[in-house]
């Protein structure tokens, strides 16, 4: 791993560990994040994850750009992963249905598979959490099985259901608020993802790992869950 410095702006350096999208790179991106939270102390403004790079943003008036990838060269130095398992596991109850996830039947016809299969395969894999961004307490995590795999709708939807669970490409999600999306929705989580009383807001944060459990409606309606159909809410 060979990391490269790219400027963002002129107190901003993006700091790319790898070229491809990955699981195994999280216990690197989880080091990494570590040491330049470290290294950088109370002149770092903000640090922000994604699949492959972190974006580094700190203070101007405590360090000018070369002080900036001094510090990070020496952070990322003699890098090693951190120990797998160090986040947290989330396990989300889902909803699997056509009111609240329809585009169940447009993955199982462009995968082949019986839309109970879908639903299997979704709800099997352990995903990581790679990076949060678009709204508060989004988590985007991976990788979903490549017979999944399904691209954003061509026209985004103008509003979205709190705790609808999408797919895009290799990529799934729920979403934490009501919110435009562009996902293919397959089903909805009563769990309350974003919370500003909770500390860091967010109940998922890159590192930790998801595995989504198929529920029952009246299961997902005793944990707090709303069935309203999508339509209804649009």
């Amino acid at each position: 791993m060979k990391p490269r410095i790219e400027v963002v702006a002129i107190d901003c350096l993006m700091v790319r560990l790898f070229e491809v999208i990955a699981e195994d790179n999280m216990p690197w991106m989880l080091a990494a994040t570590r040491r330049l939270r470290e290294g950088f102390g109370p002149a770092l403004v903000d640090l922000v994850p994604s699949y492959t790079t972190l974006m580094v943003h700190y203070d101007l008036m405590a360090l000018d750009p070369a002080q900036a990838r001094e510090l990070i060269d020496h952070a990322l130095k003699a890098l090693q992963p951190e120990p797998k398992g160090s986040g947290q596991c989330h396990v989300l109850p889902v909803w699997y249905d056509l009111s609240v996830g329809p585009e169940l039947t447009l993955l199982a016809q462009r995968s082949g598979l019986v839309m109970d299969e879908v639903i299997r395969r979704h709800s099997q894999h352990e995903y990581q959490v790679f990076a949060l961004g678009f709204a508060p307490g989004f988590a985007f995590m991976g990788l979903v099985d490549e017979l999944l795999a399904a691209p954003r709708l061509n026209t985004p939807r103008k509003r979205v259901a709190a705790g609808s669970v999408g797919i895009a490409e290799r990529q799934t999600a729920a979403y934490p608020v009501v919110s435009p999306g562009g996902w293919n929705l397959i089903g909805r989580t009563p769990a309350k993802l974003f919370d500003r009383e909770r500390d860091g807001y967010s109940l998922l944060q890159p590192g930790d790992t998801v595995r989504y459990e198929a529920v029952s409606r009246s299961e997902f309606i005793n944990l707090g869950g709303d069935d309203t159909p999508l339509e209804a809410q649009a």
